[in-house]
């Protein structure tokens, strides 16, 4: 099939979950045999690096320009527009609409758009054509407001609820329109369900599976992992939590237990505050598995979020033992004491940690047990063939509507 697939960002670097979903479908999907054209909306302009990494996998590659956060475009309509805070951003954007426009005159199977928030430059443009499309939500956004809206001051609350009611109100309306909404998990199936009035399908976030199979933790080493992108709210709480509450609980009793914080984006005023030779910082590490083979546990403290963590997914294909939050495996179907260990406040984290800490046997059998559930039901290749019939029923629907024609 020919797929136009829009993102509001570029897949590669794979510096966070959702770059690491679209890089590792495209792929699959190109694999397949499917052409892909993916445009994209960049805030950074692409590299050869970027484009050759890319390249293998599409037939064609447009990328614009994303304007500052900071214009004064995005300002004024995150004050005035209809539109909410996310869409003011990457929406309003001339220049998209129009080498948009152009694209909708070549004929598509299918055109696949990814997170509600991008949908602005395109809306008029595909109501007037009556050309169906794909809308992928990675999470259920305006159930993520707390994550962004609690690090504004209090004196902007009025702006927060403002935002949260034009954001339920841009979800109703976008996912409205889709042919098919796509969700990464079942419970967030049901909700946009609900919003669009008509069934969302399920594509998994996946892993690829043969790349962290070689993987074999030091479960002996009491050294934790944790890793995240850090332009997305719940990861910096979730750091900020675990060094401010959890770690110096655990500390008492395992004062020898280091930590290990990598990602994408860390804040460089972090290794000033939290001035603690057992904490090692990393930057983005593009391939983890030599920091996964020295650590014992995957610690993920998540409060926030939506949608299935691919983090999380990650270290469990490591055959890592995870503790974190009901939060940190949303959408897994996993079991407490089995595939992984969980605690919802910093005492009980801290207890799971501690446990695993003292018997690295039961670390390595549920590390073991999280990689097998990972291997049956969440690699790459299972999530690609869940959106090919995706592709296949809108592609039927089409063919038969021609037909009646």
């Amino acid at each position: 099939m020919r797929i136009l697939w829009i993102l509001p960002y570029s897949p590669w670097p794979t510096s966070s979950g959702g770059k690491t979903r679209q890089y590792q479908l495209i792929r699959s999907l190109a694999q397949a045999g499917h052409r892909i054209t993916l445009l994209v909306q960049s805030k950074t302009p692409l590299g050869d690096q970027e484009r050759e990494a890319l390249s293998p996998w599409l037939e064609r590659l447009v990328v614009l320009p994303r304007r500052p956060l900071r214009s004064p475009v995005t300002l004024l309509a995150a004050l005035f527009a209809p539109y909410p805070l996310l869409v003011s951003i990457n929406g309003l954007a001339p220049r998209l609409q129009a080498v948009f426009s152009d694209l909708l005159q070549e004929r598509w199977d299918v055109i696949q758009i990814e997170h509600s928030y991008s949908f602005q430059p395109y809306e008029r443009l595909l109501r007037q054509s009556g050309q169906p499309f794909i809308l992928t939500e990675h999470n259920v956004e305006s159930e993520l407001g707390a994550a962004t809206y609690d690090r504004f001051p209090s004196w902007l609350r009025w702006f927060v609820r403002l935002d949260q009611w034009r954001y339920r109100r841009w979800e109703r309306r976008v996912l409205a329109q889709a042919q098919q909404v796509v969700s990464v998990t079942e419970a967030d199936a049901q909700v946009l369900s609900a919003l669009s009035r008509q069934p969302s399908q399920v594509v998994v976030n996946g892993v690829d599976c043969s790349h962290y199979a070689s993987v074999s933790p030091d479960y002996h080493a009491r050294r934790l992992l944790f890793v995240g992108n850090y332009e997305y709210p719940p990861n910096v709480d979730a750091v900020e939590w675990a060094l401010d509450a959890v770690m110096p609980l655990l500390w008492q009793q395992c004062p020898d237990v280091r930590f290990v914080i990598a990602g994408f984006a860390m804040p460089a005023h972090w290794p000033e505050r939290w001035n603690d030779p057992r904490i090692e910082w990393h930057g983005f590490v593009p391939d983890l598995r030599e920091l996964q083979r020295s650590v014992s546990i995957f610690f993920a403290p998540l409060r926030q979020g939506g949608g299935s963590k691919l983090k999380v997914l990650e270290a469990m294909a490591a055959a890592l033992p995870v503790v974190t939050t009901a939060q940190g495996v949303s959408g897994l179907a996993v079991s407490d004491g089995v595939h992984y260990r969980r605690g919802e406040d910093p005492h009980g984290l801290s207890a799971a940690l501690v446990s695993l800490l003292h018997a690295p046997s039961e670390a390595q059998a549920i590390g073991e047990a999280g990689r097998g559930y990972v291997v049956a039901e969440h690699d790459w290749s299972k999530a690609a063939r869940q959106l090919e019939q995706v592709y296949t029923t809108i592609k039927q629907e089409k063919d038969g509507i021609a037909a009646c024609v």
